[in-house]
């Protein structure tokens, strides 16, 4: 009785689970996505040219402000603090006997997981004109521009709306 054994190559395309995987990757990665830091994003090029008036109306009264020669810069802080509860210990609690069943260290301790976000948006008007927006702040990334979001929100409603053009 003769065995044959059969080679199998494989070519540079996915397998199917190579393929699922990197679907659900794909998926994972979107729901991560924050629309609110990608219009502060489209915001910085959006209010360029917006007047001093308009922007005092719809952003408010900065929190500081100052003058060097024909400039100005405007400040706006946001910030907010948000809690959650932090996820029970794992493990079983209490005593022997009824109604306690198991064993632990203890009972277990619930608390609160704090995290702050901030932004500060400084904008420079020149002539009485925004000519430039820059962010800034302690956290970073998504988080921070999801929260100068609401600083600009107000301003971008103003913002003629933004057509995509079809390409040639």
């Amino acid at each position: 009785m003769r065995v044959r054994r059969s080679v199998v190559r494989r070519s540079g395309t996915m397998s199917g689970r190579a393929l699922a995987i990197a679907a659900l990757a794909a998926g994972a990665l979107a729901g991560c996505a924050n629309p609110a830091a990608d219009e502060a994003l489209v915001a910085q090029t959006a209010l360029v040219g917006m007047p001093k008036e308009t922007l005092l109306s719809c952003a408010g009264v900065p929190e500081r402000q100052a003058s060097v020669d024909n400039r100005e810069f405007f400040t706006y802080r946001s910030s907010r603090l948000v809690s959650y509860p932090s996820p029970p210990p794992v493990g079983y609690y209490g005593g022997w006997g009824w109604p306690y069943y198991g064993y632990g260290a203890g009972w277990p301790s619930y608390g609160y997981e704090v995290n702050s976000f901030d932004c500060e948006a400084t904008f420079s008007l020149r002539n009485g004109v925004v000519e430039r927006v820059v962010y800034g702040g302690a956290t970073g990334g998504s988080a921070r521009l999801g929260q100068c979001y609401a600083i600009v929100q107000n301003c971008m409603a103003l913002v003629p709306q933004r057509t995509i053009k079809p390409s040639p």
